[in-house]
């Protein structure tokens, strides 16, 4: 039986795919240990998904000289030496990383133990991690064609199994029922990832009428700590929810979508052919901008910027889409053709190509 390492977390950018990856693992019978840290997603997501978590110290990257400067490389040693400890207890053979806090000292005692490691990038800009990774790994993949990460090859982003299986046209019937929908009128999805986004929801609360009298439904996904500055009244085609537990049935119902453009978003959406406007948040290093860049280009989605995305810009850039099922059917296909649902398997083909007689079939 091949053991892995599977390290990573922070941001469910990295969490997600790490726990596809798992899964699909877990299938095929092999030995599954995680690390991660304390503080990251991966806390609460890895032990919901019925996998223990090993940890190691949350160590960031000092970007200026300070105290924590000082502290690093005593912390981030202490880090790399409990991952070599379970390199060797849990007789690891390979370790695959997926970025964050957790996946340099992973890389680094795995090269330090002789122990190959492969590594995948989710957004289209790497991080540090990964790009330090990649100089020193048996493989590399990415999500997007366009993101430098030296000798990485395209392999698509490992999807949740509900997604990767997703049958939209089967599915719409009761995911409308779910959401106390019509399944025969179309729907527009709006969501801005668990925390919300507010300039999506301050543009929505201005701008629903307009999506109504368009004769479409709104489902609008508010985010957990924006839920209370969306009035719900005033539409029963206007359903508002904090959270959608089944984002499944979210896209199963959905028709067009506004949202967020993280790596793993653009990635579902693409996957189900579920033509997009994306907002990037503009907040961090712009990765989410070059995230959504590819499947725009490829006439998949559009893209606002977040500055200017008002009740005015749905009104100009938004609804326009809703009376126009041929430029969606466009999009739809376009997106099709960009994204790619086979993700996962396609990582672990990497995995099995770069590191040989390390990998067996279970």
């Amino acid at each position: 039986m091949t053991t892995y390492l599977l390290a990573g977390g922070g941001t469910a950018g990295h969490v997600n795919p790490l726990l596809a990856t798992a899964d699909r693992l877990r299938t095929r019978g092999a030995g599954i240990v995680v690390l991660g840290t304390a503080e990251g997603l991966e806390a609460r997501l890895v032990p919901e998904r019925g996998y223990a978590l090993e940890t190691i110290p949350r160590v960031p990257f000092p970007r200026r000289p300070n105290a924590a400067a000082l502290r690093f490389p005593g912390r981030f040693l202490r880090a790399v030496a409990r991952s070599r400890e379970l390199l060797r207890e849990r007789e690891v053979d390979v370790v695959l990383g997926f970025g964050g806090y957790a996946a340099m000292p992973a890389y680094v005692a795995a090269r330090r133990e002789g122990v190959p490691f492969v590594l995948h990038e989710a957004n289209a800009r790497p991080g540090l991690a990964n790009v330090w990774g990649a100089r020193h790994a048996a493989a590399a993949g990415t999500v997007f064609p366009d993101t430098q990460l030296r000798g990485a090859e395209v392999v698509g982003m490992p999807l949740r199994a509900e997604i990767e299986g997703l049958d939209l046209a089967a599915e719409r019937a009761a995911a409308a029922r779910h959401f106390g929908l019509d399944p025969d009128r179309p729907v527009l999805l709006v969501f801005g990832g668990s925390a919300g986004a507010r300039r999506i929801n301050d543009a929505f609360v201005a701008a629903w009428p307009e999506v109504i009298a368009a004769g479409w439904q709104l489902l609008h996904v508010t985010g957990n700590a924006r839920a209370d500055e969306v009035d719900p009244g005033g539409s029963p085609d206007r359903v508002v929810l904090p959270y959608a537990e089944r984002m499944d049935l979210a896209y199963a119902v959905a028709d067009l979508v506004v949202c967020r453009s993280g790596s793993a978003t653009v990635s579902e959406l693409s996957a189900l052919g579920i033509p997009a406007v994306y907002v990037p948040y503009a907040v961090g290093n712009g990765e989410q901008a070059l995230n959504a860049r590819g499947v725009v280009a490829a006439g998949g989605a559009r893209l606002v910027d977040d500055r200017a995305f008002t009740a005015a810009a749905v009104s100009a850039r938004v609804v326009p889409l809703l009376g126009d099922p041929a430029e969606r059917a466009r999009m739809a296909a376009a997106a099709a053709a960009f994204g790619t649902r086979d993700g996962t398997d396609r990582l672990l083909a990497l995995v099995e190509r770069a590191v040989g007689g390390r990998v067996s079939a279970g």
